[in-house]
């Protein structure tokens, strides 16, 4: 790996962990476009290194949520399980799916998500 790919990789996991402890998000939203366009990796695997990076920036923002108290354990615990659920059904899903079709679910939950934090 280059010098300027592994700054700019840092660069990205940087921009992406502070949007993450500030609005939850950036796995999914920093990490996917920005390895898909800047780095050139193909899209399903800029999907799956995002779910792989997000596991280590979930864990320092939750203890340092935890360490505030601003975490409600018991909604955590059963909206875990759910998601735990959910993750096993979207991996294999990823895998089978369309680029393009993948492409499309993506921006359209982008989009959502924009408007939703706009108008919130």
């Amino acid at each position: 790996m280059k010098r300027k790919q592994r700054y700019l990789l840092w660069l990205i996991g940087f921009v992406s962990g502070i949007f993450n402890g500030l609005c939850g998000s950036g796995g999914g939203t920093i990490l996917v476009p920005s390895l898909a366009y800047f780095i050139k990796v193909e899209k399903h695997n800029a999907h799956a290194t995002a779910i792989a990076v997000i596991l280590p920036l979930t864990v320092i923002s939750s203890f340092i949520y935890l360490k505030f108290g601003i975490i409600d354990i018991n909604t955590t615990i059963t909206v875990t399980i759910g998601t735990i659920t959910g993750a096993f059904i979207g991996s294999k899903l990823l895998t089978k799916m369309p680029i393009n079709l993948l492409k499309k679910i993506f921006g359209i939950f982008m989009i959502i998500a924009s408007i939703r934090m706009v108008i919130q």
